[in-house]
């Protein structure tokens, strides 16, 4: 590309354009590893809309790296109000049978009190909307980073060679425009402005149907029963349609919820979803709630589609967030995805920018987020299409009287011979929506492949099932399985907590010396930051009192690991090799994309 003359205003290393999750959690991530950035994003505040909710496990080990995770944890729904999710034959109406429960499912770890989700990581799953959570990002950025966190600065122009890139930055308030020359720029503004600068486009990989949202404080408390259920799936006999509800808090959860989202669907390209008084009248009808008071603090519309970049980088460009892909609702893989692309794309900046890794480990975030962010995509989809399917297998449709409706939905608790089969179809219909609800393997399951993986030739297990059921594993590109760890005086943490930021970690077993000094060696000669480290039951640096770590090793005692900063196995080696530092300075060799003996040039 011909470079052109441009008066620079001002020069940092990476560019963030866009303060939603995705540009907030990288900003924090850079700024906990000492990589000077800017943050410029053309919103004047936050998100003014509740939007996604949903914090999945790994998305909150990654927050608390960034040191917020406490502050959401604070402001999340507790537990017991977020174990389950429930379909229900209407909301209210004329009968006792309206708003009859047809079904409850755990969901997310039920609350914490999954065995399962507990043994995946130290966190459970939190729920906090979007209007709350980035206001936390936020004030937690511009602690880290003192104005470097620019609201009202928009991006309106960018151009790149294989140098630098420069930026176009209009502060919306003054009207003033500068340039922001820097080595990288972070497109996570939503699709909105960089991903069309550098000409990538977008493939959708379906329409299923147009959403209209209302956000309302009102008292709903005297109809929603099961203080235990999150998100209630209504198959309204007024409306002849599912009507989804979620409490939004902000201080009282469950049935008290002071606020809830209400989401309505219209076909796509219906005229009706575009009036706000005629969405209201349809959400009070669907509800059976025509005179109760509320008060609409927005109307919003969107498509249930998913969307996906065709490329994640373009040069010295990279997208993150909506920006690189945009789903559904369903399973809240939305916002946690970004967040796992700030935390893929963070660590390699930081190495590549600190002259420990070649600019070619860049080319791994893509190779890496692209096929995890298209399958939760795909998954995203799915979700979506099963509920509508539940409502054909019920029989309600609009073309029904509510009345009509009504006799369908009673079919599912009338007891009578011949609605048997209709209700043992339904309920396995919903017992299937586990797949969004109990989904562990799709957020904690993932494996990468890719240069900054060093395979070991061991096969990828059968999964038991390959939605629902995680099996920790030090298989290169599996993410470090969870395990408590303690010292001689008995102080316990999680072993996710041994790997510093910016930092590599070997952990060899309780025999693993000679690993342990080859990576000391190799740290101090070809400056590589890597830490060692022995976890063994009985003998070790540190201990393993449950043995948790030692189920999911899969290495013997002579062997090791290696992790990488962002927490997935790296390589291993099952036992003692006759060449540890030969070993290890081959697979650095790969993944720093630089001679292991060799530091990187820095700043590029």
């Amino acid at each position: 590309m011909e470079r052109k003359t441009t008066d620079i205003d001002e020069e940092v290393p990476v560019l963030i354009v866009g303060g939603g999750g995705a540009g907030l959690t990288a900003s924090m991530l850079l700024a906990r590893e000492g990589v000077g950035h800017l943050l410029v994003s053309a919103r004047p505040q936050t998100s003014d809309l509740p939007k996604a909710h949903v914090l999945n496990q790994r998305a909150m080990e990654v927050l608390e790296d960034a040191g917020v995770a406490d502050a959401i944890a604070r402001r999340s729904t507790p537990a017991e109000q977020m174990a389950a999710t429930a379909y229900y034959a209407g909301f209210a109406g004329p009968g006792p049978d309206y708003g009859r429960r047809l079904a409850r499912l755990e969901s997310w770890g039920a609350g914490g009190a999954d065995d399962s989700w507990r043994a995946a990581s130290p966190w459970r799953q939190l729920n906090l909307p979007q209007i709350r959570l980035e206001p936390l990002l936020k004030a937690r950025a511009e602690e880290l980073s003192p104005g470097r966190i620019r609201f009202g600065h928009e991006l309106i122009g960018l151009e790149q060679d294989d140098r630098d890139v420069r930026a176009t930055i209009r502060d919306n308030a003054s009207g003033r425009r500068y340039v922001v020359r820097c080595q990288y720029l972070l497109g996570a503004d939503g699709g909105r402005r960089v991903a069309g600068l550098v000409g990538v486009k977008y493939e959708g990989l379906g329409v299923i149907t147009q959403t209209a949202t209302l956000h309302v404080s009102a008292d709903f408390s005297h109809w929603a029963p099961d203080p235990d259920v999150l998100i209630r799936w209504i198959f309204s006999p007024q409306a002849g349609a599912l009507v989804v509800m979620v409490p939004m808090g902000p201080e009282q959860w469950g049935p008290q919820s002071e606020e809830w989202v209400i989401h309505l669907n219209y076909p796509a390209g219906d005229p009706q979803a575009q009036s706000d008084a005629r969405v209201e009248a349809d959400a009070r009808r669907a509800l059976g709630v025509p005179d109760a008071p509320w008060k609409i603090h927005k109307i919003t519309r969107w498509s249930v589609d998913a969307v996906l970049a065709s490329a994640f980088r373009a040069g010295r460009v990279f997208l993150l967030g909506d920006a690189a892909h945009r789903h559904p609702p369903t399973g809240g893989l939305g916002l946690t995805s970004a967040i796992h692309d700030a935390q893929n794309l963070c660590w390699k900046l930081a190495l590549v920018l600190g002259g420990h890794a070649a600019p070619e480990l860049l080319d791994t975030y893509e190779a890496e987020r692209r096929p995890a962010d298209e399958r939760n995509c795909q998954r995203s989809l799915e979700n979506a299409v099963n509920h509508f399917e539940i409502a054909l297998a019920l029989g309600v449709s609009p073309e029904n009287t509510a009345e009509q409706n009504m006799e369908q939905l009673r079919r599912m608790w009338s007891g009578r011979p011949e609605d048997a089969g209709q209700r043992s179809s339904v309920l396995r219909a919903m017992r299937a929506q586990s797949m969004e609800f109990s989904e562990l393997n799709v957020e904690y399951g993932y494996c990468y492949q890719s240069a900054a993986v060093v395979p070991d030739g061991g096969a990828a297990p059968a999964p038991v099932d390959d939605i629902r059921v995680y099996q920790p594993s030090t298989r290169p590109g599996s993410p470090l399985p969870h395990a408590w760890i303690d010292d001689e005086d008995g102080n316990r943490r999680p072993i996710k907590d041994l790997v510093a930021p910016g930092r590599f970690l070997l952990i060899a077993g309780e025999d693993g010396q000679a690993w342990c000094e080859a990576a000391r060696q190799l740290a101090a000669e070809a400056d590589i930051p890597l830490d060692a480290v022995r976890i063994g039951h009985l003998d070790g640096d540190l201990y393993d009192p449950r043995c948790g770590w030692l189920r999911h090793r899969e290495i013997a005692g002579d062997g090791a690991v290696l992790v990488r900063p962002d927490r997935f196995i790296a390589w291993r080696s099952s036992a003692d090799g006759s060449e540890p530092r030969a070993a290890l300075a081959a697979a650095f060799s790969q993944i720093l994309a630089r001679p292991a003996g060799t530091p990187a040039a820095s700043a590029v």
